[in-house]
C-alpha cells in the first residue's frame, strides 16, 4: 500500500461517511505508531481508532497545527515527539481524531512510505516523526 487518506474521511470531507468529521484545526489531532504485525490497516474498510487499537503501540497529539499556512489545501503540524516509548516495532503511522471515544474517532490518514526512520524499535527512550516540510496532507 501507499501513503492514503482513508475511505471514509474522504466521504466525511464530502458530507457523507460515519462519525463526524473533525476540524484539524481546533480538534485533538493525534498520530500513531503502528505495528503492523498486530493490525493490518485497511484504508478502505477502517473507518475508527477502534479499528486499529490492536496495533497502536504510541500515540501522540499533533501540535502547533495549521490549515493552508504552507500552501492552500495543506495540512500541517509541528514535528511530533513521542516520549519514553516501549513495545513492539513499529512500521506505519496513523492519523486520527483523538481525545474521544476509540469507536467515534475516525481515521484521517495511514503513512507506510518513508525515506528514513521506519521501522522503529521502541527502546524507552523519545522517538521523533520529522513531517515533511512540504505538510502532512496536501489535498
Amino acid at each position: 500500500m501507499a501513503n492514503a487518506l482513508f475511505a471514509n474521511f474522504k466521504n466525511l470531507m464530502l458530507g457523507g461517511g460515519t462519525h463526524t468529521l473533525p476540524n484539524l484545526s481546533s480538534a485533538t489531532i493525534e498520530v500513531s505508531l503502528i505495528d503492523a504485525a498486530d493490525v493490518t490497516v485497511n484504508v478502505a474498510t477502517h473507518q475508527d481508532e477502534a479499528d486499529i487499537t490492536a496495533g497502536i503501540v504510541a500515540n501522540v497529539a499533533l501540535g502547533s497545527k495549521t490549515i493552508g499556512t504552507v500552501a492552500a489545501g495543506v495540512f500541517d503540524a509541528a514535528d511530533s515527539t513521542f516520549t519514553s516509548v516501549t513495545g513492539d516495532q513499529s512500521e506505519n503511522l496513523v492519523i486520527h481524531k483523538g481525545a474521544g471515544t476509540a469507536s467515534s474517532d475516525p481515521l484521517i490518514a495511514f503513512f507506510d512510505t518513508f525515506t528514513s526512520g521506519m521501522p522503529v524499535t521502541p527502546n524507552g527512550g523519545n522517538i521523533t516523526v520529522t513531517w515533511n516540510a512540504s505538510g502532512i496532507i496536501v489535498l
